[in-house]
């Protein structure tokens, strides 16, 4: 069930910039100010044209285009396993839940059902990458906003992260973890992931919550930076189909991981398969800044409440689905040891017999850090997708950033940019 987060004080400050809209009227004498792409405060290659009546934001043009780089239409020259690469580079804050999510919709369309373990350790990975977009996104708006201590406790535990993605797959940055019905390999030692996953939830990530929340929760500078600035309503969230912790700050009370269930999220375990998990949603009705960094923080702790339900109840057999030779791939041992695996393998890697998917449309989502994260798949039956469309989180969000900064001084746009976290690979693909 949601519950609904408190902050501390009652919003203090004046809704300035409601007034100013309601009473200004346009005299034409405005300066215009380019806001980026090389601007610090935006944390990427995004441009803002901001027309200003003084100190105040009357009009508020957003720019994209800076970072494109054909994501999507790379699909059509990659298989269904190759295009992993290219998912984990749209948002580059969590590469291993878009990952994930990819594989899910591949899955989908193949008609494939993953393995127990496979299902347990994508969700115990989906969640660190959710901690890892997080800390992101709380220490980053806490640097723009001068709380250069907060940046450092975040990124501290970040580096544990990549160490962790570095243990499974080889790679610390962009892990291109997930296969067609499994994993590109299962754990190198349990034991050794487990001692990883279990001092990342319970001493590097509690310590830095703990951290920040001492200094930023009641900070009286952080707090009259962020209360009451890029407030958005729940109406206005899902009018402009808001989604992720922008959504649920506004009130709006939707999770895919409880609304459309998947993975490890499912409440339907009979005992047989993988654990089904218990958390809450997090949700408040302020809709600001200062919102939306709370949802962000108290998400943290649920996805460490979420991981130690699976750390210990991890499922034995194979990683990988075998109930199509044709589509999932072999192990590696059966490669090298049986002339069964090697012909599988080479249908898959060397040749274009091994993929035949059904002439069919396909859309799956996953609830990642930003929100609702989705991929269009048309197959045509070749073994590559004839054309695969996006549903960016950060895209989505982002349009809401002229509603969200006219009317505010100029100082706030650095406070509305950080909230929203923006994430340029995914607006440009």
């Amino acid at each position: 069930m949601p519950f609904t987060i408190k902050p501390d004080d009652a919003l203090t400050v004046d809704a300035d910039n409601t007034k100013y809209l309601q009473s200004h009227v346009d005299t034409g004498d405005r300066w215009v100010l380019n806001f980026g792409p090389q601007h610090p405060a935006t944390h990427t290659t995004l441009r803002l044209v901001l027309e200003l009546d003084g100190e105040r934001i009357a009009r508020c043009t957003p720019h994209i285009g800076y970072l494109h780089s054909g994501f999507e239409k790379l699909a059509e020259s990659l298989d269904y396993n190759q295009y992993v690469t290219i998912v984990s580079r749209m948002n580059y804050l969590s590469p291993v839940s878009n990952d994930i999510c990819w594989h899910h919709c591949v899955e989908k369309l193949f008609g494939i059902d993953i393995t127990p373990r496979c299902k347990v350790l994508r969700t115990i990975m989906a969640e660190v990458g959710r901690i890892q977009d997080h800390l992101l996104c709380v220490g980053a708006a806490g640097l723009d906003l001068n709380a250069f201590t907060g940046f450092i406790y975040a990124f501290n535990v970040r580096e544990k992260i990549y160490d962790l993605c570095d243990f499974i797959s080889g790679q610390r940055f962009h892990p291109d973890w997930t296969r067609v019905g499994g994993l590109m390999q299962d754990l190198p030692s349990e034991d050794t992931f487990k001692q990883l996953v279990k001092k990342l939830i319970r001493e590097e990530v509690p310590r830095a919550i703990d951290d920040l929340e001492t200094l930023l929760n009641r900070n009286r500078i952080f707090m009259d930076r962020t209360q009451g600035i890029g407030t958005l309503t729940k109406e206005e969230a899902i009018a402009w189909s808001i989604s992720g912790p922008i959504a649920r700050a506004s009130g709006v009370v939707r999770d895919l991981r409880k609304d459309e269930p998947y993975l490890c999220y499912a409440d339907n375990w009979d005992g047989l398969g993988a654990p089904a998990v218990k958390f809450q949603v997090p949700v408040t009705e302020g809709g600001d800044a200062y919102c939306r960094y709370l949802v962000r923080l108290e998400e943290i702790k649920q996805s460490v409440k979420i991981i130690e339900q699976l750390i210990d109840n991890i499922p034995g057999g194979p990683v990988d689905a075998f109930a199509d030779s044709k589509v999932v791939k072999p192990n590696k041992k059966d490669v090298y040891g049986s002339i069964e695996g090697l012909i599988q393998h080479f249908e898959i890697i060397m040749s274009n017999r091994g993929w035949k998917p059904p002439l069919a449309e396909c859309y799956g989502a996953h609830e990642t850090a930003n929100g609702e994260l989705g991929y269009f798949i048309v197959s045509d039956g070749s073994p590559r997708s004839f054309r695969v469309k996006t549903r960016p989180p950060s895209f989505i969000n982002y349009q809401t950033i002229s509603k969200m900064a006219e009317g505010h001084l100029l100082s706030d746009i650095v406070a509305v940019i950080g909230s929203i976290n923006v994430v340029a690979a995914e607006l440009d693909r």
